[in-house]
């Protein structure tokens, strides 16, 4: 099943989410991710939006040259996330 949807229409969504995953995919999202804005990967517009969230799967991520560093970014932001919620368990009232 596929949806179709203009370009305009998804970078004025207030979050976009990315799914891909196998190695079939492997070059769509290093395209996408990694290469420049154009209208040859219409993926790639998703640069330019200020809140999206890419899921994929080892196979799908294969191809990605800054791999390290996105690793990275996964780590400080879970270890945020884990410090925001202990912070926001603490000030439960009863805790």
């Amino acid at each position: 099943m596929a949806i179709t949807m203009g370009v305009g229409t998804i970078l004025d969504s207030r979050q976009c989410l990315l799914l891909a995953f196998g190695t079939n995919k492997a070059e769509a999202i290093a395209a996408a991710v990694e290469g420049p804005v154009t209208s040859q990967v219409t993926a790639s517009a998703l640069q330019l939006h200020r809140d999206v969230v890419v899921v994929i799967d080892e196979a799908a991520a294969s191809l990605l040259k800054r791999r390290e560093y996105y690793d990275q970014v996964e780590q400080v932001q879970r270890e945020l996330d884990n410090e925001l919620n202990r912070q926001l368990g603490a000030q439960t009232p009863g805790r």
